[in-house]
């Protein structure tokens, strides 16, 4: 498994929620297929009205996913700090977390996901 991050931006193009969501599956997909060992999602935060939507959905998507043994974890922006215990472990999954920029920033606009 290579040691870097894909990202995804599924705000581009303003999609709609069902939009949000085929392109998610179609990119967990992708990083399983490219056996990244991570995966930062863009999807906004809500500041538009459609972002927080979207971000609710996919989190809701990616709680099912990890229910179903589909990825290993998921950690929202919010919560991606050295403080936590599931940062802590996806650094050990991936070291180039270490480097996002959204590291610290409490960012709700973006969810990082760890694959098997």
């Amino acid at each position: 498994m290579g040691n870097y991050v894909r990202e995804v931006n599924l705000e581009l193009g303003y999609p709609c929620v069902d939009q949000a969501l085929r392109r998610l599956s179609a990119e967990l997909d992708a990083s399983r297929h490219l056996r990244a060992p991570a995966l930062k999602l863009i999807h906004g935060y809500g500041s538009s009205g459609k972002g927080g939507r979207i971000r609710t959905a996919c989190r809701k998507q990616l709680k099912a996913e990890l229910e179903q043994g589909r990825i290993l974890d998921f950690i929202p922006g919010e919560r991606f700090t050295i403080f936590e215990e599931s940062t802590r472990r996806a650094f050990a999954r991936c070291s180039a977390l270490r480097q996002d920029p959204d590291l610290e920033r409490c960012n709700s606009g973006v969810t990082f996901v760890l694959f098997k």
